[in-house]
């Protein structure tokens, strides 16, 4: 039986972590990630789940921990933020080249420096090139149903690459709306039984896990690597047209909003993806023909598709809640202009950076945005939204 509850981004992703019943979880509180943890704790101290929660002393260390225990072959879930990402940034490398299995939730909060708690997206961004798969999530219900996904994802034999789970620090990890769960028979029986590609504890088939890779041999396992991200997006799609079948609710790699007729077409990331919708609905009926396309697999980035689905479009707005500095634009925007790199009379593409420590963007400047740009008919390569000049 499916229930309705209210909970937080971060009790949600909990509740998934309950669901897929973890052999080990691997916790250490950094802000805005502590609730999650908290509740999974609350979970296994009241014998809701049989998961052996292991308490590290730091970031490095958790991932550290993580990476052990999935090389035993057993089913692993952690989850971090900015800094606690960054010191555990050795190991993240480590986890993808050996093939694990990981789940891991990014609660997404700005990297210091200056010291920041709010969110944008430069910690997970500074990651998308360490082998993990990457989903972004616009709400809370996203966010659950991304986590359970990822534990079928991550385990299937021809893919075997740890998974990333990202949601907004506050705007979702903090703010409550209702969230459909599913039970937790249900949940197990959907992920399946948990499947490695080694275990430590095979003692017929002994294995050395880490050693040293000289360059006879290293190259191949990049190349190994690199397979296994290719092959992902087909194993991401099949389970969520699955997931779909089971729920109601089918994501795919991304979420096309009213673009097939839209003059001007928005690319978001996570949360701000409810706000531009919002936005839009509300220009729609001023018969302004704005669109939104919303990235939920950033990694592997899904070129062909988007290619596709953003070739005959006007003008395009790339929102990045992010910096690449020396980079002509931000993430996002980088991966939109390879993806349409070549067609045919190309859409004018602007990259607008916003939202940086987790200042807000509202529908407001989003409505004032695309109503100067449908009027100039034309987009900046590079700017800003909600900057103090």
């Amino acid at each position: 039986m499916k229930e309705v509850l209210s909970l937080t981004g971060n009790d949600a992703v909990a509740y998934a972590f309950k669901h897929a019943k973890p052999d080990v979880v691997v916790a250490f509180p950094i802000t805005p990630q502590t609730e999650l943890m908290h509740k999974f704790a609350e979970f296994v101290a009241d014998g809701e789940v049989d998961t052996e929660l292991v308490l590290v002393e730091s970031e490095h260390s958790a991932m550290s921990a993580a990476v052990g225990a999935a090389a035993t072959g057993a089913r692993v879930a952690t989850a971090t933020s900015s800094q606690g990402f960054a010191l555990m940034w050795e190991i993240v490398y480590i986890a993808a080249s050996l093939r694990l299995p990981i789940v891991m939730a990014v609660i997404n909060r700005a990297l210091s420096g200056p010291i920041n708690i709010h969110c944008d997206h430069s910690d997970t961004m500074g990651g998308r090139d360490s082998g993990w798969i990457q989903l972004f999530s616009e709400n809370s219900q996203q966010a659950y149903d991304n986590a359970i996904q990822a534990f079928k994802i991550a385990s299937n034999p021809d893919v075997f690459l740890p998974v990333m789970i990202n949601l907004d620090g506050f705007i979702l990890s903090h703010t409550a709306e209702p969230v459909e769960l599913l039970d937790e028979k249900t949940a197990q029986e959907f992920i399946g039984p948990h499947q490695s590609p080694y275990s430590l504890f095979d003692f017929k088939n002994p294995i050395t896990v880490g050693p040293l890779d000289l360059p006879d041999y290293y190259f191949e396992h990049k190349r190994a690597e690199i397979e296994a991200m290719s092959r992902a997006p087909k194993i991401i799609e099949e389970v969520g047209k699955a997931y779909g079948k089971l729920t109601g609710r089918e994501y795919g790699f991304f979420e096309k909003y009213m673009i097939d007729d839209a003059e001007l077409v928005f690319v978001a990331l996570g949360s701000t993806s409810g706000t531009v919708k919002f936005a839009i609905d509300r220009m729609r009926e001023r018969g302004l023909k704005v669109g939104l396309l919303s990235i939920r697999m950033f990694r592997p980035f899904p070129y062909s598709k988007i290619r596709e689905c953003l070739k005959n479009c006007p003008m395009i707005a790339v929102l990045d809640r992010s910096v690449s500095f020396g980079a002509e634009c931000g993430p996002l925007c980088l991966e939109i202009k390879s993806a349409l790199y070549g067609v045919e009379n190309p859409p004018k593409i602007g990259n607008l950076i916003y939202g940086l420590g987790g200042r807000d963007i509202t529908y407001f400047q989003i409505e004032e945005l695309s109503e100067r740009l449908l009027k100039e008919r034309s987009i900046e390569p590079f700017g800003y939204i909600g900057l103090r000049e």
